[in-house]
């Protein structure tokens, strides 16, 4: 028997005697990469946190002591070790293990975090709750450098230095995020690790413990300790290399194999590296266009551009706030900035959007990858917002693209926009074959029309296929439907509205959470023009939803062909 199959808790790790840690570690590294490279999921970030989370584990004392991890990437030791190894054949699948920390999971997990640079608000409110509560439970929260650059990070720091409560910060340092990390404060924890002794922490009145090696159990033990004994907000600073341990991890040179597909699955070009090649080839027509990028230049399809044109691109670390007004200074100095991001992420800057951007009429392009449905990676990370929220940003023009020909073209006309910002946002998915339209009305493509038609059909996005396969279905049942593709779903075109108008019945197909979306705004337009067309809003509720694949989830909501079929014939059949 293992050591790993006895442990069914802390409690476990710490019966284990020192001498059996390293044995333990080497069996932990193993199941990950058995397990992470079958299922998918994040493998260098949790190679790199293997001894750093058993030492946590038998030192502190989970669920009692609050242990918070930033960001969740780091988290799949903390599963193990709390009694979830049994279930990582289900990782990310639906009804399985998140891929993140989950408290509908563990008691040993209490947020549900995904994003980055939010743990030590997190902990500083906690230890607040507790010092009033006159607890004495201890905070412990996990972050990494690359998350340290992250604005919010320090907000928390600054005030976690005036508190008195046990609070351990653990700095888990392996110079990178997806990518190496970037700016002033890699150089400064760069120098602190070649022994250079005066820290940022220490000028803001926080006790620093460290360098430790983070790959050293019984020296991370020891600085837990020391750090414990303090009684308020220290920093534990642990050296740690990503992907420890499996040689093709440290060996990757994009990102020591951050984060890896499911056995078999893969295949087609994706929508990320349509965008990719394109903003190339966008870039050399066009020597104002720089690319902006919060920490993901890789997974946002920026690469190619960036091997291209080195000096356009702008890494600003995990400030997605900081990214979109540092875009709003370029373009203030003459540039066309694109910034690409996650539309899960585009959400903590909507401010910035807002003021900072669209006040200023600021010809700034927002290509929001991960948009709608993303999958496995759960409700953090559905883009489920931003086609409700955006279209209350005035001057805004948001495209969502149903194809990859679709997608050259749109990013195309939003760059060339100068008066005002525009997005264009794409799921995470093969971008699948072309679909022609047969005709283009202002804006709208028409991509399929019957004379006779009963109702309209109005695909958003990538829900184009699916949309064309229930308006076959439908004739098969006799109910010929028209089927348009908007292209930009903010603001509404007349033409749009002009169609619409002419159907007794019209449903919009979205890709996005159903409260703001075209939907509600296309019936509202028909309402002040007078039209008695009846229009719904077929879309993802307003809710958080669980992970699984992006195809099962969309079935489960009824936006495929069946689904949208069986919605059309029920509107028709209530209308009659």
């Amino acid at each position: 028997m293992t050591l790993l199959a006895a442990i069914a808790g802390p409690g476990d790790v710490r019966a284990l005697p020192s001498s059996a840690l390293p044995v333990l570690a080497g069996e932990i590294r193993r199941f990950l990469v058995e397990r992470v490279s079958r299922a998918g999921g994040h493998l260098g970030p949790n190679l790199g946190a293997v001894e750093l989370t058993i030492a946590l584990h038998r030192v502190f004392d989970s669920p009692n002591d609050v242990v918070l991890f930033d960001t969740g990437h780091q988290a799949y030791v903390h599963k193990v070790l709390t009694g979830r190894a049994a279930e990582f054949e289900t990782l990310r699948r639906a009804g399985g293990l998140s891929g993140y920390p989950s408290a509908a999971e563990s008691p040993h997990d209490v947020i549900e975090n995904s994003h980055a640079s939010t743990a030590l608000s997190y902990a500083d409110g906690v230890a607040k709750a507790l010092r009033l509560k006159g607890s004495s439970r201890r905070v412990v929260a996990v972050i990494g450098d690359g998350a340290l650059t992250g604005g919010m990070a320090w907000e928390a720091l600054n005030n976690l230095a005036v508190l008195e409560h046990p609070v351990v910060v653990v700095l888990n340092d392996n110079g990178r995020s997806y990518a190496p990390t970037t700016g002033g404060l890699a150089a400064h924890l760069g120098s602190l690790r070649e022994g250079r002794r005066r820290t940022v922490f220490e000028a803001l009145g926080l006790p620093y413990v460290g360098p430790v090696d983070g790959h050293d159990v019984d020296a991370l033990e020891s600085a837990f300790v020391e750090a414990a004994a303090y009684g308020r907000p220290v920093v534990v600073h642990c050296v740690t290399r990503k992907g420890k341990g499996y040689q093709p991890a440290e060996d990757d040179p994009a990102d020591c194999l951050h984060a890896v597909s499911a056995a078999g699955s893969g295949g087609g070009a994706t929508w990320t590296d349509v965008f990719g090649a394109e903003i190339v080839s966008l870039g050399a027509q066009r020597p104002d266009l720089v690319c902006v990028t919060a920490a993901m230049r890789g997974p946002t399809g920026l690469d190619a551009f960036a091997t291209r044109f080195p000096s356009r691109v702008f890494d600003v670390g995990i400030a997605e706030q900081h990214a979109v007004t540092s875009a709003a200074g370029l373009a203030m100095a003459g540039l066309h900035p694109v910034v690409a991001v996650y539309s899960t992420f585009l959400s903590r800057a909507f401010d910035q959007v807002l003021l900072d951007v669209a006040l200023h009429r600021l010809p700034v392009t927002f290509v929001l990858d991960r948009a709608g449905v993303t999958g496995p990676d759960g409700p953090s990370h559905h883009g489920m917002w931003d086609a409700s929220l955006l279209p209350v940003v005035p001057g805004l023009r948001l495209a969502a693209p149903r194809d990859a020909a679709r997608l050259r073209e749109l990013l195309g006309e939003a760059v060339a926009v100068a008066d005002g910002p525009t997005a264009v946002r794409y799921p995470k998915s093969s971008v699948g074959p072309d679909i022609p339209a047969l005709r283009r009305e202002g804006k709208v493509d028409v991509l399929r029309y019957e004379p006779d038609a009963v109702g309209l059909l109005i695909a958003v996005g990538p829900m184009a296929s699916a949309c064309l396969e229930a308006a076959e279905e439908l004739a098969g049942h006799g109910v010929p439907v028209t089927v348009v593709d908007p292209r930009w779903i903010a603001p509404l075109d007349p033409s749009l509205v002009k169609i619409a108008g002419e159907h007794r019945l019209v449903l919009a197909v979205e890709d996005t959470t159903a409260v703001g979306a075209l939907g509600g705004r296309l019936a509202q337009a028909l309402a002040v023009v007078g039209a008695p067309t009846r229009v719904g809003t077929f879309a993802l509720p307003s809710s958080f939803l669980p992970h699984g694949s992006r195809a099962e989830i969309l079935r489960a909501h009824g936006l495929d062909a069946a689904g949208i079929t069986t919605t059309v014939l029920k509107r028709l059949k209530e209308h009659s």
